[in-house]
């Protein structure tokens, strides 16, 4: 039935091809295996963009038990599940707001994992952005060993503030997923990626599906 689904999408849908043969490959290629591949020190900060029910962080503190992780989760149910998960985990910090050029909010759309403020979903809630000067100011953190991002087309936002603040620079690792939503978005993802690549190079790329960037070096 899904093969059935992505044929029938691609069908309707031509500007999706990059992304549908990209899920082709990372299946083919076992990339979730790659994704998982963590080389942590004990107390390596790590932040999670988009917790959810918060799986990531598990196989992180699983892989490095001392990693500090960061996660940050706009949707209120998920943000306090994550808080009771991980109540008992003094290195786990749980805040339940996105991160952002500016302090704000945004609208939401309520679809579980794909709670989105680029897709279109019938239900929505108001979400808190917070800057990323304000919570630097506040957290005293000068290096990110990895940084995971799906946040639903959050990333378009996300990633050229950090660009532009200076502390893409600081990230040694980022595993991040593009969002196709729209034909519009490639192009938006072909410059992200072109800011991107001033400090990190491409370890490997599943077009809008995942990706890996590790920090230049040297």
């Amino acid at each position: 039935m899904a093969s059935l689904k992505r044929w029938l999408d691609r069908r309707r849908n031509p500007w999706k091809g990059v992304f549908h043969d990209a899920y082709k490959a990372w299946k083919r290629d076992k990339g979730q295996a790659r994704l998982e591949r963590y080389d942590l020190s004990a107390g390596a900060v790590v932040f999670d963009f988009g917790g959810y029910v918060g799986a990531w962080t598990e196989d992180v503190l699983r892989s490095q038990p001392e990693a500090v992780v960061h996660v940050f989760e706009p949707h209120p149910g998920f943000a306090k599940s994550l808080h009771d998960k991980f109540a008992n985990h003094n290195n786990v910090h749980v805040h339940s707001f996105a991160l952002g050029a500016e302090d704000g909010h945004l609208t939401l759309s309520d679809a579980g994992d794909a709670s989105s403020a680029v897709a279109d979903h019938a239900t929505a809630f108001e979400a808190e952005i917070r800057s990323l000067d304000r919570f630097f100011a506040d957290n005293d953190i000068p290096d990110i060993a990895l940084a995971k991002m799906n946040i639903e087309g959050g990333e378009y936002d996300l990633l050229p503030a950090l660009i532009d603040s200076g502390i893409m620079a600081r990230i040694g690792t980022l595993q991040v997923q593009f969002h196709l939503f729209e034909p519009r978005f490639s192009p938006v993802r072909d410059e992200i990626r072109k800011g991107l690549a001033v400090t990190h190079s491409c370890d490997w790329e599943y077009p809008f599906v995942w990706e890996q960037w590790s920090v230049k070096t040297g």
